[in-house]
């Protein structure tokens, strides 16, 4: 028998209200959170703030130390390097697995990112590149993929919108990611990765890469 669904919880919610507050830049890096301001600002109890901060600071998009409120961590280009030197070898496996396809979802996230406004916010800008690239993941079919790759998609997103900068032109964007899924759905496999891992490479700002250093 079916269980009833249950409503979204006061903890997802408030999480989903912080998550968008963070993302779209209003609370900026190392604005303290304290708990007892966010239960008396959203009519909550406190557990349920301490709750809904675990599950952002598990995301990546905020830091907490021991005695200190959560808060906005500040994201470097160095910590943009580092995500992307993780998302690469994942990006080449959704590479390898979708050549030859032309996946739905990132089209039309892609659509949706040519038609936002001029005046658009950037966190909107970044919110659709991100659902692209989530698509483009998911269309693999592998559940742990997925998982790997959302671990690192908050940070990411979180960098991007403070980043604004590293890409400050909204149709370059665009004009990429139509000829990143192009080159996916033309194949061959070859072709489809190495477009993919210039993309990666390319995003952030060549002049501003910080190599690794592994021992």
């Amino acid at each position: 028998m079916n269980q009833p669904l249950r409503p979204v919880s006061t903890v997802d919610a408030l999480a989903d209200a912080l998550r968008a507050r963070v993302l779209s830049g209003e609370i900026s890096p190392g604005t303290p959170l304290p708990e007892q301001e966010i239960a008396a600002a959203y009519g909550v109890a406190r557990p349920t703030v301490r709750e809904a901060l675990a599950v952002l600071v598990h995301e990546g998009l905020l830091k907490r130390e021991r005695n200190r409120s959560a808060y906005v961590p500040e994201v470097t280009i160095s910590d943009l390097n580092d995500l992307m030197y993780v998302r690469r070898p994942l990006e080449d496996l959704m590479a390898q697995a979708l050549s030859g396809r032309r996946v739905t979802a990132a089209q039309e996230a892609l659509g949706r990112m040519a038609e936002l406004p001029a005046d658009a916010p950037w966190a909107a800008v970044v919110a659709e590149h991100m659902a692209l690239h989530q698509a483009l993941i998911e269309a693999v079919g592998s559940p742990r993929l997925v998982r790997l790759y959302s671990a690192l998609a908050a940070e990411t997103r979180l960098g991007l919108v403070r980043l604004r900068r590293v890409y400050e032109d909204r149709d370059v964007l665009v004009s990429e990611h139509r000829a990143l899924l192009d080159a996916i759905a033309a194949g061959p496999e070859a072709a489809a990765r190495k477009v993919v891992a210039e993309h990666l490479s390319h995003s952030w700002g060549a002049d501003e890469q910080v190599s690794h250093q592994h021992h």
